[in-house]
């Protein structure tokens, strides 16, 4: 047989698909399993803007559309981005995609070239896919730690220390996958101090939570001064409208949509036009739904860390944004005899039908910080408390 690349081989994977298809096989076999490892909402796509697919497929939109995206829709998240991040944003700087994803790759595709020793700076723990891509592409990954003394914000002097003149390309995400973590005013206009010291290093802003804040504000790092041309801001409709599965993401740069333009054009020609016309009527819509989804997610925050806190051997910091909990397990791992986080995942899905995932699925644990699991609450109140209890119950048995 023929063998694979050695960018195929680099490629790795994002772990909430692979612990879903665990438990979807367990499930299969009759297992009764509370999973909370995907991070995707449990919501309906509001009702509007399922009108608005089924009327573009009765109105013939069938077809391609530019790369770039139809110009209603690049005119709609011109004005969403503007008005949410205090910044003027015309259509022309608007690249549509496939979902929000694809533009990790391609961002790092414009920033760095192959093998050249390139370097990307990028936060750990965090979105799996980043330090994937990163390697696929042929550039260096340089993990820069998010800690839990800091509230999972990155420190603006640990950043400076790895920016090296190697250094092409900075990923921040804030609200923060897997953490819940955010980068606060003060912090975010120490990084855009830190860059406008390295002029070299474009900033890949994944800001796809951007709507989901809990506790004070959402700073995109653009709104500062002389960083929204070095910027590429990255969102989508998946998490705030309960869309994921339509696949509709955008990345906003005025310099740079030509070649995002190429890049889409290179991979999936286009979006797809139904989603891109779901997607007008989700920014054009009634904010009500997205909203509702919003205040319930809040509500969940609150009672899934209440009762982690309330686990005899778990510490949880309160996450301000997303829709994810990162608790502390180390004394909990240490209760029932497992030797990290990992192997207490594994147990916990077996042995009492809880599915989470562990943080090395996040990147290597911070030296220091413990162990911890990402819970997704993206999930009823029912289940945030039977998945509580049987963990409870879990950690009682002991060894």
């Amino acid at each position: 047989m023929p063998v694979l690349s050695h960018r195929a081989d680099q490629l790795g994977t994002e772990n909430a698909f692979v612990v879903l298809n665990e438990v979807a096989r367990l499930q299969a076999a009759g297992r009764d399993v509370v999973s909370f490892c995907i991070g995707q909402p449990d919501f309906p796509t509001p009702v509007h803007i399922q009108e608005a697919a089924i009327a573009a497929i009765r109105g013939g939109k069938h077809g391609y559309t530019p790369s770039a995206g139809i110009p209603e829709l690049r005119a709609a998240i011109a004005r969403d981005v503007s008005r949410l991040r205090g910044i003027d944003v015309q259509p022309d700087d608007v690249v549509v995609g496939a979902g929000a994803k694809p533009f990790i790759a391609y961002a790092i595709l414009t920033a760095t070239d192959h093998g050249a020793g390139d370097e990307v700076v990028y936060p750990n723990p965090g979105f799996p896919i980043y330090d994937s891509q990163i390697r696929a592409m042929g550039a260096v990954g340089v993990p820069v730690a998010l800690r839990e003394a800091r509230g999972y914000s990155l420190d603006p002097a640990e950043l400076e220390a790895k920016i090296t003149p190697k250094t092409k390309l900075l990923i921040l995400n804030s609200p923060h996958n897997p953490t819940g973590g955010i980068i606060g005013r003060a912090d975010m206009e120490a990084i855009a101090a830190v860059l406008r010291r390295h002029p070299q290093v474009w900033v890949f802003a994944d800001e796809i939570y951007s709507r989901l804040v809990h506790e004070g504000e959402f700073v995109s790092i653009a709104s500062l001064p002389g960083m929204a041309e070095r910027t590429i801001i990255c969102d989508g409709m998946s998490k705030t409208w309960a869309m994921t599965g339509w696949r509709l993401g955008y990345a906003v740069n005025r310099a740079l949509a030509p070649v995002l333009t190429r890049w889409v054009t290179n991979t999936d020609s286009c979006a797809s036009q139904i989603s891109q016309w779901a997607s007008v009527a989700a920014l054009d819509g009634p904010p009500d739904a997205a909203e509702a989804m919003r205040a319930s997610f809040h509500a969940r925050r609150d009672r899934i860390v209440a009762g982690l806190n309330a686990i005899p051997g778990i510490t949880c910091a309160t996450p301000g944004g997303a829709f994810y909990a990162w608790p502390n397990v180390t004394e909990a791992c240490e209760k029932v005899g497992a030797k990290d986080s990992e192997a207490f995942r594994s147990r916990l899905l077996h042995g009492a039908g809880v599915a989470v995932l562990s943080d090395i699925h996040f990147g290597p644990r911070v030296p220091g910080d413990g162990q911890h699991l990402r819970f997704s609450y993206a999930a009823s109140a029912a289940m945030i408390d039977e998945g509580l209890a049987r963990l409870a119950r879990f950690i009682a048995k002991g060894r």
